[in-house]
């Protein structure tokens, strides 16, 4: 009772703020706790920390060197006290599990306090060392005991026989709480991705993989559609290419990584590990391309990129991504400019319809065009903390490639031409638009179009009674769906109680769940969960499992949550867009965490001050522009258009 106690009162404090009082109650409840629990606990005390391995018989001990660094425990712990009174709360019905919880917990505090410290100049790095490895091992060992069937007695939740496991917590820091530590716990805990060992680099994990294998099937089915055939260029590039367009040189320099030596030799000309495409495609259209009947030349490639990023952040911007790359060419330029506004729309029919991620389509400034283009267009999605994603490009490249590559054709009149370009591409930073629009405190929602599992089937039993028939019942819904093109799974795996398997596809984000027990079974019924309706308001008891009843009901529900998705980010996007006509209006809003929507007319130099006062940036001009006339905020001269200026990743 006094492990679960500590453990939700931090919980508590930590994300409401309580006021900190009564330390001394925490105090001596700390020293009960590491006398009646000293293998299960990590406790708290004025001089020091421990944490006592509940999985090892040694104790990792780190001293807080200072009086400024122990005050940060004294605050913690008193504000833990004030949220419980100092009284004892009923323990869960896993006490392993839960003092694991609570150990992994508490140490975590452990060593974000001495971090504090550490910047203070009031402990050391070797003593973050300490904490840091203590809080490793705990980890391991708690990991150790949620893969271990749960020796607890279930007990019945639900009239229709359904059961639940009390006090379990998904590992997920809540989105309301901290937005980008909730987006790494995501990330982590529903195994999207993991940290490469080369820094700045990410491992993308099979559930990861498999959202990104989706987006790659609807869009490469459109790019052929759409007459793109798929091909494939080398990933070095010489150094050569890169410079023979100025500005695009100048625009990916920073990003450039390079291959010296080969073979143990240093190599005659350097090799640019690809930052994108568009010089080696040139160099080989200039050599496929003759005559107007070689064109237009549409392809597409799917493959990785590198750029040196300084700062990264997995999905939304790593050392190495993938993506896909269109490279085009044309006789005219009212064809390459046709081009770029299809595969931009090509993106929004993506996001919008499959994703259901609302975006604003629009040009994008001459300051935040693509390095080489003459003119960039783009879709703006807002993530959940208000900040725009980048969420795809389509470049019109008029002819300086062409020219900088002497990509020429014969017209039909014998005249010798350049041709005219457009390049547009995606990549798995959509993944991280996906999480950040939909997500909730619980974890992932996902889209049932993308999701690699749309439904979740849960067989309930109370041990060896009615478990044949729950279990027959559970595959025959399986066959079911799968055979009416559903992608379902069956989680019969018996080491996990039902309430656990119901957090863990939650946070996973998987749209639908069908539960079925011994009651639903003599019913020939069972229960339909949504995920984007928490509770009892998402949940349909009584649900026939006759097959075309059963198929209609489940596909219907994906498509309704689907919609309901996409109508949730829209109203969020839309209710946090404000219309300014001042630059101070601009700079509130912008404060305000807004997207600020005005006239411009202003120069390249203004619209670089704005980012340089307030970090926000032009998203775009957007395609739907509002009635005019228009004023522009900065200086107040008619405008042609208005813009969206935004703080963005």
């Amino acid at each position: 009772g006094d492990v679960m106690g500590l453990r939700r009162a931090v919980v508590a404090t930590l994300r409401g703020g309580a006021a900190a009082r009564r330390v001394g109650t925490v105090r001596a409840s700390a020293s009960h706790l590491e006398t009646k629990h000293r293998h299960h606990v990590v406790w708290f005390a004025p001089r020091s920390v421990t944490t006592a391995a509940f999985h090892q018989s040694h104790t990792y001990r780190h001293p807080l060197p200072t009086p400024r660094a122990r005050s940060t425990f004294t605050t913690v712990a008193a504000a833990a006290a004030a949220t419980t009174g100092g009284d004892a709360v009923e323990a869960g019905p896993d006490p392993a599990r839960d003092a694991a919880a609570a150990a992994v917990a508490a140490q975590g505090l452990v060593v974000r306090a001495v971090k504090e410290a550490k910047k203070a100049g009031d402990a050391t790095k070797e003593d973050v060392d300490v904490a840091v490895a203590a809080l490793l091992a705990l980890k391991a060992a708690a990991e150790e005991l949620v893969a271990k069937p749960s020796t607890h007695e279930l007990e019945p939740d639900d009239a229709n026989g359904s059961q639940r496991r009390a006090g379990t917590d998904v590992g997920v820091t809540p989105k309301s709480e901290d937005f980008n530590r909730w987006y790494l716990d995501v990330i982590r805990e529903c195994e999207l991705a993991d940290y490469g060992p080369a820094r700045g680099t990410m491992v993308i994990r099979p559930y990861g993989y498999a959202i990104w294998e989706a987006i790659q099937r609807w869009l490469d089915v459109r790019f052929k559609e759409t007459g793109h055939e798929n091909a494939y260029f080398p990933q070095l590039i010489p150094y050569s290419f890169i410079t023979k367009e100025a500005s695009h040189v100048e625009g990916f320099a920073p990003e450039l990584a390079l291959v010296t030596m080969g073979g143990g030799k240093v190599l005659e000309e350097p090799l640019v590990v690809r930052p994108t495409s568009e010089t080696i495609v040139n160099h080989m259209f200039s050599q496929w391309i003759q005559s107007y009947r070689d064109l237009p030349l549409l392809m597409n490639q799917w493959a990785n990129v590198h750029r040196w990023e300084m700062r990264t952040r997995p999905f939304i911007r790593t050392l190495e991504f993938l993506w896909q790359e269109g490279h085009t060419a044309h006789a005219t330029a009212a064809e390459a400019e046709a081009e770029a506004v299809q595969m931009i729309n090509v993106y929004r029919e993506f996001a919008e319809d499959m994703a259901a991620m609302p975006v604003v389509v629009g040009r994008k400034s001459r300051v935040e065009s693509f390095a080489g283009a003459n003119c960039t267009y783009t879709i703006e999605a807002m993530m959940g903390d208000k900040k725009a994603l980048q969420a795809g490009t389509s470049h019109n490249l008029g002819q300086n490639f062409a020219k900088a590559f002497e990509t020429t054709f014969l017209d039909e009149t014998g005249v010798k031409q350049f041709v005219h370009q457009s390049s547009w591409g995606v990549s798995t930073r959509l993944i991280g638009g996906i999480i950040m629009t939909h997500g909730d405190d619980t974890g992932l929602r996902l889209p049932p179009a993308l999701a690699p599992v749309q439904v979740i089937v849960v067989p309930i039993s109370q041990k060896n009674k009615d478990k044949e028939s729950v279990a027959a019942a559970a595959a025959d819904i399986v066959r079911v769906l799968k055979a009416a093109g559903v992608r379902v799974k069956l989680d019969d795996d018996t080491r996990n109680s039902p309430g656990w398997k119901f957090n863990h596809w939650e946070m996973k984000g998987v749209p639908v769940r069908i539960e079925v027990g011994p009651k639903d079974v003599a019913a020939g019924a069972c229960v339909l969960a949504r995920r984007d309706r928490p509770g009892k308001e998402g949940k349909e008891f009584g649900v026939s499992v006759e097959a075309a009843s059963l198929v209609a009901k489940v596909t219907g529900a994906l498509d309704d949550v689907q919609a309901t998705l996409f109508q949730q980010a829209k109203a969020f996007r839309d209710e946090n867009i404000v219309d300014v006509s001042s630059y101070d209006e601009l700079k509130a809003a912008v404060e305000a965490g807004k997207w600020a929507r005005g006239g411009w007319e202003a120069s390249d130099d203004e619209e670089k001050r704005v980012k340089e006062e307030t970090g926000a940036t032009i998203r775009c001009f957007p395609f739907d522009q509002p009635p005019g006339p228009h004023t522009c905020l900065m200086t107040g001269q008619p405008a042609k258009e208005v813009c969206i200026f935004a703080k963005s990743y």
